[in-house]
């Protein structure tokens, strides 16, 4: 099992590919593609499935990296009026 440094050695960024976008070991498979696979509910064997070539630390690379943009976030809750 990879830590969390080793994941993210796994996502590139190539101003080539997509504009500089996080990519999947220098592949043209962007990291958000894989999360938006993941939100839609594709499952993990599914994916790998669709992409030989991908391993399933790749996949875990792509949710460390998504950790890491959002770890020091802080969303203000949005009141919600409960009289109705």
């Amino acid at each position: 099992m990879l830590n969390e440094e080793q994941l993210l050695k796994r996502i590139t960024a190539n101003p080539k590919i997509f504009g500089g976008k996080a990519i999947i070991r220098g592949r043209r498979l962007a990291v958000e593609h894989i999360l938006g696979m993941l939100t839609a509910g594709d499952t993990t064997e599914t994916i790998l499935e669709g992409y030989p070539w991908l391993q399933r630390e790749d996949i875990q690379a792509c949710l460390a990296y998504a950790h890491k943009l959002v770890e020091n976030d802080w969303i203000e809750p949005v009141p919600v009026d409960t009289e109705t």
